[in-house]
């Protein structure tokens, strides 16, 4: 498919801003997801701690309130944990608050050492074990592509672990975990909207380089359009167009093409009045001319031609040897058109009668110009035999009418001094 140079401007202008965009887009996607998941991170280590603290508030209370572990076993001492966070209705509601209105926190959960929840937001986990998941420093460590490839991917949990101890502070043994989990699906419904703007951002910049394409290209190639109405002027021979008046490349161009139109219209006269001389020379030629490019397609006939062929010269013009000289015709076996190209010879044929009249006598001559080793073409002459011998015979009698002329003066003149 052919383009124009002013389709080929706007669209390598097109590509150009569009591959920006694209490369803007891509920078501020993968930044986003960076910003976003980071956030989650910080969100949930955040939540972590405050679960922490509370539910350090939870057990003093519990103290407070008289309550105490029936014994020393772990059982009781679980059991115990267990009740008072339970019961803590500020703990309850920290979980509840974070799980239901935060964006990105999927799930809290307390478990202790045996990975048992002691209390979750998700009521179907109390009392089994959870299954540990990836940590969410492994997705906050990750490259951009990994990090797109999982947050579009299909849904999946991380989570951030704090380490959650009983006892007076200096004294505190580990008893569990606190486990506060972050879902892909959250963190894609956090950047989403940003990408839709993005998006709307990306096809807007997109219409608008079309647009701006498009007035460049009609702006800077404007100047071709003379040029192109120029080249047209000089092609049906008007050659005195003004060039465009411009000093940037179109208009040197421009300048040129003038130059070069007045030397073609200096051309065009001395081919012309050669070609008024070529024509009254062969209009004058008795004798047949055909000349002939390398392919066989007849470029210059004289009018003789129509005496030997039938047909005027501006028909045969332009039409290939094998059309001029069909099968049958004794110049085309003599020309050796059957076996390729023209060849050089001088020979003698008879021509068919036409008419009702005689059949000609004709001379066929080939000669192939060439130069070098390159063939240029051919040219056949053509030549009535029979006026030549009519000429001759009139020469003859010409010349014996002369000398009988001569020879009567002499005499004249001899007997005329006896009888002066």
């Amino acid at each position: 498919m052919h383009l124009s140079h002013k389709t080929k401007i706007s669209l390598t202008i097109v590509l150009f801003v569009l591959a920006v965009v694209v490369v803007i887009s891509c920078l501020n996607v993968a930044s986003l997801e960076r910003q976003v998941v980071r956030q989650a991170d910080a969100r949930a280590n955040t939540v972590a701690q405050q679960v922490f603290f509370q539910a350090q508030n939870a057990l003093i209370e519990a103290a407070a309130s008289g309550n105490a572990p029936a014994s020393d076993s772990p059982a009781d001492l679980r059991a115990y944990v267990r009740d008072s966070l339970a019961n803590n209705r500020a703990l309850d509601s920290l979980i509840e608050a974070e799980v239901s209105y935060s964006s990105l926190i999927y799930e809290v959960t307390i478990v202790d050492h045996d990975g048992n929840a002691l209390i979750s937001s998700d009521p179907t986990l109390l009392d089994r074990p959870v299954l540990r998941r990836t940590p969410l420093d492994q997705l906050v460590n990750s490259g951009a592509i990994a990090q797109s490839r999982v947050i579009y991917g299909p849904p999946r949990a991380y989570e951030v672990v704090y380490p959650f101890k009983l006892g007076p502070a200096g004294n505190q043994v580990p008893f569990g975990e606190i486990r506060v989990a972050v879902q892909t699906g959250l963190l894609r419904s956090e950047i989403t909207p940003s990408l839709r703007s993005a998006g709307w951002l990306a096809l807007g910049s997109v219409i608008l380089s079309v647009l701006l394409a498009a007035v460049v290209a009609a702006v800077s190639l404007s100047p071709l359009a003379r040029i192109s109405a120029q080249l047209d002027d000089i092609s049906r021979g008007e050659f005195d167009r003004q060039p465009v008046k411009s000093s940037d490349e179109f208009g040197q161009v421009s300048n040129k093409i003038s130059r070069i139109g007045r030397q073609l219209r200096g051309v065009q006269e001395i081919f012309s009045s050669l070609r008024e001389n070529l024509d009254q020379v062969l209009g004058g030629l008795e004798d047949g001319l055909l000349l002939f490019t390398p392919d066989g397609r007849a470029v210059m006939i004289s009018p003789a031609v129509e005496r030997f062929l039938g047909a005027p010269a501006n028909e045969l013009l332009g039409r290939m040897a094998d059309d001029i000289f069909p099968v049958g015709n004794p110049i085309r076996h003599a020309l050796c058109l059957d076996e390729g190209a023209i060849a050089a010879v001088a020979t003698e044929v008879e021509l068919p009668s036409r008419n009702n009249e005689p059949p000609q006598h004709v001379g066929v001559t080939a000669q192939v110009i060439s130069e070098g080793a390159s063939r240029m073409g051919a040219l056949v002459t053509l030549t009535d035999l029979e006026s030549r011998e009519r000429i001759s015979t009139q020469l003859q009698v010409s010349e014996r009418l002369a000398a009988l002329g001569r020879i009567t003066a002499g005499v004249a003149h001899e007997v005329k001094n006896p009888l002066n």
